[in-house]
Parts: structure tokens; C-alpha cells; sequence
């Protein structure tokens, strides 16, 4: 299992960046991909996860709305699309394969990941 990360970067509040996580080794129909964030000193944060199975999807309340996550399976890729950025979203963005569930309160704890992208720094400027 291999995930590597693309994307990311400087923005201005309001403004809206796209992350990729380029996956090898498994297929979404065995593994869910989650997004995960970090600020230093604090816990990492479940974002969202997709899953091919009924074609799950799951967002934390902090970005619903604001950030869609998508699958490309023909080219093995899972993107996170942010909107409507603020300041506080402004940390350390890892993308990761799991054997969970997706939805109805599964896929954003960070326990339910074994393999993680490489990490991308997201700041968003006020």
C-alpha cells in the first residue's frame, strides 16, 4: 500500500486549494481513503472518507459544506476539494487507506487508518 500526496500550499482566505492522494497497492472496493489534518500540539482531525462501497462519502462538521471529496478510480486517485477557506484551516493535511467503514459515524478516527500519505502544509492567510 502506497499513498503519495499532491497539492496544497498557500491561500488567501476565501480561496479554495485541491489535494490529491495518488494510492497504489489496493482498490477502493477493499480500502476507504479518509483525509486527516494537524495542527501542532493537537490531535489529528478526521476530515472526510470515501468509500467505493455504495459510494459512502463522510465529512466532519468543521468543513461539510466547504471541502468535497472525490475518487478518480480509473487513475487510482482520491481529491479533497477546499472551499471557502479560512485561517484556521491552516495545518498539516494527510490523506490515508483503511479498512473501515464510511459514514453513519465511521471512517474519521484516526485509529481506523494503517497507511498515510506523506503529509502536505496547508496555510490559508487572513
Amino acid at each position: 500500500v502506497q499513498l503519495v500526496q499532491s497539492g496544497g500550499g498557500l491561500v488567501q482566505a476565501g480561496g479554495s486549494l485541491r489535494l490529491s492522494c495518488a494510492f497504489s497497492g489496493f482498490t477502493l472496493d477493499d480500502y476507504v481513503i479518509g483525509w486527516f489534518r494537524q495542527v501542532p500540539g493537537k490531535e489529528r482531525e478526521g476530515l472526510s472518507c470515501i468509500s467505493s462501497t455504495a459510494d459512502n462519502t463522510a465529512y466532519a462538521d468543521s468543513v461539510k459544506g466547504r471541502f468535497t471529496i472525490s475518487s478518480d478510480n480509473g487513475k487510482n486517485t482520491v481529491s479533497l476539494e477546499m472551499n471557502s477557506m479560512k485561517p484556521e484551516d491552516t495545518a498539516v493535511y494527510y490523506c490515508a487507506a483503511g479498512l473501515t467503514p464510511c459514514g453513519l459515524g465511521y471512517g474519521l478516527e484516526v485509529y481506523q487508518y494503517d497507511d498515510w500519505g506523506q503529509g502536505t502544509q496547508v496555510t490559508v492567510s487572513s
